[in-house]
């Protein structure tokens, strides 16, 4: 990956390759509603890429992103209205990140996502806002391991509605001129179901209508649709949707799906794709589909140790945190570290500090604690 905003992946495709989001489901049955749920979502509605180059009413069009080295200062994070089911910071947030809608975000979603290229972590943000150089706000975090297969515990949102990472489902510039895009593509609807289906986690709705989609749908552009008199670049959007589909990950406008901005787009060219309509696809299945009565349950992580290699140092001194977890999926430690993944870490911290750890799996969180007493050392003259 490049380091910068909006910058090449050069090949990088998150998360493993047995990922829902990057599974081969050209030949995956249909669910047995089909029919029902692409009428429900509206089978004469128009596709839209909800991105592209310029600026609309002043702001960009599109999620945009930045990916950082693994020497990025890490800031402080304030959580906001879903700070229960976020995770905490730091975060290597640069002070220029692009917001959602930059360079006049306004009151939209305000996403910023982050890439850290040298320890393949993913950072998204839900209603961001810098609050000063060493501290941002938002109402919704999400930490992914992009080497393994994450998910968010069972009901709990992230920095998207459904529960899902959103950069992976963002259609890119640099993937369309390599010729290929390798994943499924995240797309939105005005009205969801009270349900979620796989790699989804979570739902923001009150609807129980079985027809109305669940968080997760897969739409999978049907086999038959006739590509060729598209251009180049829209046949390798139209031939991923054929092969990986596009995964419901909000509630928003009908059948628009995400991409990244960029001055590169050909908005004209891209229009050309709201040809296709919802009758163009069907829904596929990657899995049950999980409600109020049938979602999974099961132990969150057990933390057996957090401790320090020493409860008491002299400032400039360093110390070790060591950690043993069993069902965790991922780690983080607060302040000041971030996520982590082996079995300890060397901090030298400037004053007595205690450390959280956070395990989460898909079931939930643990969370143990550790300090160090550090001690100013006055030299008298």
């Amino acid at each position: 990956m490049s380091v910068g905003q909006l910058t090449s992946l050069n090949g990088f495709v998150p998360f493993q390759a047995n990922s829902l989001w990057n599974t081969d489901i050209s030949s995956a049955p249909l669910v047995s509603n089909s029919a029902n749920i692409i009428n429900y979502i509206g089978s004469t509605v128009t596709v839209h890429p909800d991105f592209g180059s310029g600026l609309y009413e002043g702001s960009s069009i599109g999620i945009p992103y930045q990916i950082v080295s693994g020497s990025q200062a890490k800031v402080n994070i304030t959580l906001g209205a879903y700070g229960d089911e976020s995770d905490p910071g730091p975060m290597p947030i640069p002070s220029n990140a692009l917001i959602e809608g930059y360079p006049a975000p306004g009151d939209g979603d305000r996403h910023v996502l982050v890439l850290d290229k040298d320890n393949c972590w993913l950072y998204e943000m839900y209603n961001s806002q810098e609050l000063s150089l060493t501290n941002w706000s938002a109402d919704s975090t999400a930490i992914w391991d992009m080497t393994i297969n994450a998910q968010r515990p069972y009901t709990w949102t992230s920095a998207d509605a459904a529960g899902l990472p959103i950069f992976p489902g963002l259609v890119r510039y640099d993937e369309v001129a390599a010729g290929a895009i390798n994943h499924a593509i995240r797309f939105t609807v005005p009205v969801s179901q009270q349900a979620f289906t796989a790699p989804a986690t979570h739902w923001a709705s009150s609807v129980t209508d079985t027809d109305a989609p669940p968080m997760g749908t897969r739409l999978r552009l049907q086999a038959s649709f006739d590509i060729s008199g598209f251009s180049q670049a829209n046949q390798v959007i139209l031939t991923a949707l054929k092969k990986y589909g596009m995964i419901l990950a909000d509630n928003g406008s009908a059948i628009y799906i995400s991409g990244a901005p960029d001055s590169r787009w050909n908005n004209d060219d891209l229009h050309n794709l709201s040809s296709l309509t919802g009758a163009d696809f069907d829904v596929v299945t990657t899995g049950p589909v999980y409600t109020e009565s049938n979602v999974p349950s099961g132990a969150s992580p057990v933390i057996g140790a957090f401790n320090t290699s020493s409860t008491y140092i002299t400032k400039g001194r360093s110390v070790t945190l060591s950690w043993s977890t069993s069902g965790a999926i991922y780690n983080i430690i607060s302040p000041t570290v971030g996520p982590v993944r082996g079995t300890s870490i060397t901090v030298s911290p400037n004053t007595t500090t205690t450390y959280t750890l956070y395990s989460t799996n898909q079931y939930g969180r643990s969370t143990a604690t550790a300090t160090v007493a550090v001690q100013h050392i006055t030299v008298r003259r």
